[in-house]
């Protein structure tokens, strides 16, 4: 098998990411707030730049690249048939070695080939767009602080074919766009170096996700995170700030197989992926939008923290607290084991808004091992038909301060889970129903988050306690809302 054509079934091929995870509760800028104006990429030729008009001056340029050096193609289709080789080259964090596309979108790649990156570091490729090609786009695990941006990935519709996979540690991947694929195969996997590492410091932001219509149930997500013998690795990736639509080749859009890592402030919308953490312990999911969907969060494994996220319309559940066919997951442990269903232990599912869900928060009864020391706790569960609570396991969950509205049953959530009370919501301009004043909503937390400083819109949580539910009421302008396309891709502010 070529090495850099990673097929889906194989289970082995690694994707690695980018920036280092920030500290637990810092945010980043408000969301559509990006460091440059449309179209802008990293650096115009200067005194150590050079525009190339041809492939073979392409590779002549990379060759000879120092810190600093910016090699810019000009516009136009480029058949790509043999690699385009960035090999040894290596620049600084202050002074990357950029490669990018004279306009973005302005270079089109075609070809079965495009850029081979081998032991390199601090290399930003920018603004091209990727066509035609057979084989994966890779970051390898010898390659450190690579940065991708501002390019358009349609590659090759084939059977099994992952587009862009990132072995390589503190990668950023932003900026960019991937759609229209209908084949079994990922869009964008994060793995590492050997069968069991993840590559360390992924940050994967502002891109745009959108249209994959692979008609089968598993094998089209457009993020891995990792893969089963990899589950134990801390990654401490960091996505955030993406944008997925009409993203149904997959149950599960982001789909977490590794330790450690923050998912925040995405937005997923009109899709059959949800978030799902399947392997791994130790993730923090807060603050995302999963809006007229099919699935919601699902949970696996120990030691979560989901936070502060909206969910309105979802056809399935909101949220599921999974069960296992293994109690812990474990080093050495034989791959059969692995590939089972970790049983949440230790897992907060608090201050978050389920609006208008088939069911709100809800278990699962289909295998044997039930949670355990886990918390569902001031959370905001409104529906006017379902279910807002079906938890077939009940000892091993704490519940406190929820609020229940609206004609949806209460389900089987114990007697002093909830109070039934109007929480008086009004939607905003983007659409997202948060509380208005007088809200019983307001300050009604039943315990302290020190954990949680700030809300789903970026507002401190202020007060003798928290609000319930993802907003904090604040009459100021939110920092954060539901993305849209013109806040993320290659093309965006």
């Amino acid at each position: 098998m070529d090495r850099r054509t990673f097929i889906a079934t194989t289970g082995v091929a690694g994707v690695a990411g980018i920036g280092l995870m920030a500290a637990a509760g810092t945010l980043p800028a408000a969301a559509g707030t990006l460091p440059a104006a449309p179209g802008t990429l990293p650096a115009a030729p200067g005194p150590t730049g050079r525009l190339v008009h041809s492939l073979d001056e392409l590779r002549a340029a990379i060759a000879a690249a120092k810190p600093g050096t910016v090699v810019t193609v000009a516009n136009g289709t480029y058949e790509v048939t043999s690699p385009i080789a960035i090999t040894g080259t290596r620049g600084t964090c202050d002074e990357p070695v950029v490669v990018r596309a004279e306009s973005v979108g302005g270079v089109v790649l075609t070809g079965e080939q495009s850029f081979v990156l081998s032991a390199s570091s601090d290399v930003t490729i920018s603004g091209f767009a990727f066509r035609g090609q057979t084989t994966t786009f890779d970051v390898p695990p010898d390659c450190r602080r690579i940065r991708l941006t501002r390019n358009d990935f349609q590659l090759a519709d084939v059977e099994g074919l992952h587009w862009v996979m990132i072995r390589g540690d503190h990668t950023e991947f932003d900026h960019n766009e991937f759609h229209d694929k209908s084949k079994l195969g990922i869009y964008l996997g994060i793995e590492g170096a050997g069968t069991d590492q993840m590559a360390v410091g992924v940050h994967i932001h502002h891109n745009y996700f959108r249209d994959h219509t692979f008609p089968g149930d598993n094998g089209g997500e457009p993020i891995r995170l990792g893969v089963s013998p990899r589950a134990l690795s801390t990654a401490a990736a960091v996505v955030e700030l993406n944008l997925f639509e009409r993203c149904n080749g997959d149950p599960e859009a982001v789909s977490v197989k590794s330790s450690g890592n923050t998912v925040r402030h995405n937005t997923f919308r009109d899709s059959m992926g949800g978030i799902v953490l399947r392997h791994g312990n130790g993730t923090r999911v807060d603050g995302n939008y999963l809006l007229s969907g099919q699935n919601g969060i699902r949970i696996y494994g120990n030691d979560h923290l989901i936070v502060n996220n909206y969910l309105e319309r979802i056809s399935n559940a909101g949220v599921v607290l999974g069960s296992g066919s293994v109690r812990d997951h474990y080093p050495g442990e034989p791959s059969k084991s692995r590939t089972g269903n970790d049983a949440p232990d230790r897992v907060r599912i608090a201050l978050n808004t389920v609006l208008d869900c088939e069911s709100g928060i809800v278990g699962e009864s289909h295998r044997t091992l039930p949670p355990l020391d886990c918390a569902v706790t001031d959370n905001l569960l409104v529906a006017d038909s379902g279910e807002l609570v079906n938890m077939p396991f009940q000892d091993g969950i704490t519940w406190a301060g929820n609020i229940h509205w609206g004609q949806g049953t209460d389900g089987n959530a114990p007697a002093v889970a909830f109070t039934r009370v109007d929480p008086r919501l009004a939607a905003g301009t983007d659409g997202v129903r948060r509380l208005t004043s007088g809200s019983p909503a307001i300050n009604a937390a039943s315990r302290a988050y020190p954990d949680v400083p700030r809300d789903l819109d970026g507002d401190h949580r202020t007060g003798r306690a928290a609000d319930v539910g993802a907003d904090e009421y604040s009459p100021r302008r939110p920092a954060y809302r539901p993305l849209t396309p013109v806040d993320v891709g290659p093309h965006a502010r």
